[in-house]
This record gives C-alpha cells, sequence and structure tokens, in this order.
C-alpha cells in the first residue's frame, strides 16, 4: 500500500493534471502527499537594456513559488484526510526530484508528461524523460489536456492493461500495478505482442510453385500457432498467480511487429491504464522495455505507470 506520494509541479496548469489523481491515491492509502517545486536562478537579467540584479528577481520567485505551492496544496487537501506538505527546491530539478523521493521514502510519484511556466525555464518534458530512466520509485505519467482540471471525478483506474514479453524484468511491474488497481477494484488486462512469422524463402527442386506455396504456408501457420500458444501459456500461468489473489484478470495475445503499437491499440476503453516497466539495460529485455516504453509515453491518452529499471 502507498504511504507517500511525491507530485512534482512547476506552476503550470499542464502539470497541475497530475494533482486529482494523486490526491485521491493519497486518500485511499491514508498516505502522506507532498508537492515540489525546483527553484532554477534565474541570475542576472537584461530587459529593454535595463540589467535586474539576481537577487531581487530571484526572490521574487521564491516568494511566487512558495504562494504557488501553497495554493495547490490547500486545493489538494479538500480530497486528502493527511495533511499535504509543501518542498520548495532549488537546484537541479531532476537531482532534487530524486533526493527528495529517497528522503521522504515516497514509493510512488505522480506527474505530467510534460509543462511549461515562467516559473522555471525548463521542466516537466526532458525532467520525465530523465526521471523514467533512473527514478527510485515507480512513476505514474499523467497527458495533460487544454482542459481545466477535474477536481470532481474519480480518476483512479478501472481497467489496467499490463504489457508483458515473458521476462522476470517485465514483471517486476505486476505488484506496483496491482496495487494501483485494487484501490479501485479494477480489472487487469495481461498483454503479449507476437511478431508475426515471415516465411523463409527456399527452393525445392522440381517442386511446382502451388506445392512450395502451400509448404510454405503450412510452415508459416505452425510457426505462429506455436507461438502464439507459448505466449498464451505463459501469460495464463501469470493470470493464474493473479486470480488466486481475487483479481479479475484477462489475457490477450496481438500479432503484431510493433509492441508498442499493439500496447496502444489495445489501450481503448474499457482500458483506462497501462502500467509497464520501463528502460531494461541489457539484451531482449532492453529492446523491449527501453524503446517501446518511450513510444507508449510519447503517444497513449491514459496515465501509464512506469516501474524504473532497479539499480545494482
Amino acid at each position: 500500500m502507498y504511504r507517500s506520494l511525491l507530485v512534482p509541479l512547476d506552476g503550470s496548469a499542464f502539470s497541475e493534471h497530475a494533482l486529482p489523481l494523486a490526491a485521491h491515491i493519497a486518500r485511499r492509502c491514508d498516505a502522506r502527499l507532498s508537492l515540489v517545486n525546483v527553484f532554477a536562478p534565474l541570475g542576472g537579467m537584461f530587459v529593454e537594456g535595463y540589467l535586474f540584479p539576481d537577487d531581487e528577481v530571484d526572490r521574487y520567485l521564491r516568494q511566487r513559488q512558495t504562494e504557488y505551492l501553497r495554493r495547490m496544496a490547500q486545493r489538494a487537501q479538500t480530497l486528502t484526510k493527511k495533511p499535504v506538505s509543501v518542498h520548495a527546491l532549488e537546484g537541479s530539478v531532476d537531482d532534487q526530484l530524486r533526493q527528495l523521493a529517497r528522503d521522504s521514502k515516497a514509493d510512488l510519484m505522480v506527474m505530467t508528461t510534460h509543462g511549461r511556466s515562467p516559473l522555471s525555464r525548463f521542466w516537466l518534458g526532458s525532467v520525465t524523460d530523465d526521471l523514467l530512466r533512473d527514478a527510485p520509485t515507480p512513476v505514474l505519467v499523467v497527458r495533460p489536456t487544454t482542459e481545466k482540471v477535474d477536481w470532481e471525478g474519480n480518476p483512479l483506474p478501472r481497467h489496467v492493461l499490463i504489457p508483458l514479453d515473458g521476462s522476470v524484468l517485465a514483471e517486476e511491474v505486476l505488484e506496483p500495478a496491482v496495487e494501483l488497481g485494487a484501490l479501485n477494484r479494477a480489472e487487469f488486462t495481461l498483454l503479449q505482442a507476437v511478431k508475426p512469422v515471415m516465411p523463409m524463402p527456399y527452393h525445392v527442386e522440381g517442386a511446382s510453385i502451388e506445392g512450395v506455396a502451400n509448404a510454405l504456408i503450412d510452415q508459416i501457420e505452425r510457426a505462429q500457432e506455436a507461438q502464439c500458444k507459448q505466449a498464451q501459456a505463459y501469460l495464463d500461468r501469470v493470470a493464474g498467480l493473479l486470480r488466486e489473489r481475487g483479481l479479475t484478470v484477462h489475457t490477450k495475445i496481438a500479432l503484431e511487429t510493433q509492441p508498442a503499437t499493439a500496447i496502444l491499440r489495445h489501450a481503448a476503453p474499457p482500458v483506462d491504464f497501462i502500467a509497464l516497466r520501463s528502460h531494461a539495460r541489457h539484451g531482449l529485455a532492453r529492446m523491449f522495455l527501453g524503446s517501446v516504453a518511450d513510444k507508449v509515453l510519447r503517444s497513449a491518452t491514459a496515465p501509464v505507470l512506469v516501474h524504473p529499471p532497479r539499480r545494482g
């Protein structure tokens, strides 16, 4: 169960779209909710030929930073049980967020994919990318919209899609995904993408074209069937373990060359959340869990729970 949630904000309406979801999770878990903004000092500024001292500008922006965080904390407090804390920090954004996550023992970070405002020179676009590679905690990424932040609805998941590739690394996202889905008695769909089998061209001396074609078709069908059976057996095994815990679990095999395409295609309603493991560091898992996670995060409209690679 989540005990401490961290929400990075940059002062923009975009970043605030993460707040209702984080507040609802904190309420269900009776968890602590912390809001953080990392201030990047501007230094001296030239405006129309005049130099504004860096101390004066920075002092003004720090004051706005603190006031902004307090306003957001008051709004989030209407949805949570425990007091909402704020952290007005200064320095490297991603470094400060990592350190605060460790110091506060945060077990979930909730943030949007991007956002910019006068309070910061660079923020959640590149910061999100960096954190997903080596964050000390799972990150729940929310895609902001141009609509106003919805404080009234229930943003908790009802149906979570969990892509797997057959590796133990990919399965590391299962527990965080189940923990999140359990807050709203969500259903789960385990998805595995199976690459379509391509025929190996060959020529048999004296064989007719029709005979060769039929042999190729039979070869393809048998190889494809074997791959799908293997994938289904794997998904059934994982689903069985989850069903033993009283969870509603579905399985799905997708014939698709690009795993990210399969994930995005199956992330339509009733699926409203995606959970996957991010950048692995070696072998085939790296190919699947690195570029695939990137593509899903760029294109998915549903929130994405990303489990970062373990250190070590």
